[in-house]
């Protein structure tokens, strides 16, 4: 036999398994924003509020999140958007 052996060629294996290498990487990369519980919401909010980033509209009860002018109605959606906006912006940080 002068030619590699079909059964012996690994390159697809290889290559499937870079690309989960590669997906997993992403995956840990990423910032979850599945874990806001209502507790750690409403500490982010209020820290948001005293910063200027978030603007209660007590009259059309609403949060503003000034930096996107998105407008939410719940302080956990409020609370997940910031940490995606913030993590798409600068995915360096958390």
């Amino acid at each position: 036999m002068t030619g590699p052996d079909i059964l012996d060629d690994t390159t697809d294996d290889y290559e499937r398994l870079e690309t989960e290498l590669v997906a997993q990487d992403r995956d840990v990369a990423r910032v979850s924003t599945a874990d806001v519980d209502e507790r750690s919401a409403h500490r982010l909010v209020d820290e948001l509020i005293e910063d200027d980033v978030v603007t209660p509209v007590p009259d059309q009860r609403v949060l503003v999140h000034e930096p996107s002018d998105e407008a939410f109605e719940s302080i956990s959606q409020i609370a997940v958007f910031h940490r995606g906006w913030r993590a798409a912006r600068d995915p360096e940080d958390d």
